[in-house]
């Protein structure tokens, strides 16, 4: 299941965001969709998980979750 994350703070990298919902399944993969020309993130990304339970139980606990990274 391909699972859209919104309201991205613009230092979210594609490893938070696979540490985070890797706690709930396998990640297959992070997108993070930036800017073409300055690289920056657009504050929003996608996360693909293979099992359909384990993305809805993903989505379930981290709805409305603010991302906490190292920065």
């Amino acid at each position: 299941m391909n699972i859209y994350v919104g309201n991205l703070a613009f230092n979210v990298t594609a490893e938070d965001l696979r540490s985070l919902f890797s706690g709930y399944g396998e990640v297959s993969a992070v997108n993070i969709r930036k800017e073409r020309f300055s690289g920056q993130s657009k504050g929003f990304g996608f996360v693909e998980m293979p099992n359909n339970s384990d993305a809805d139980k993903a989505m379930k606990a981290l709805n409305r979750t603010a991302i906490k990274t190292n920065l």
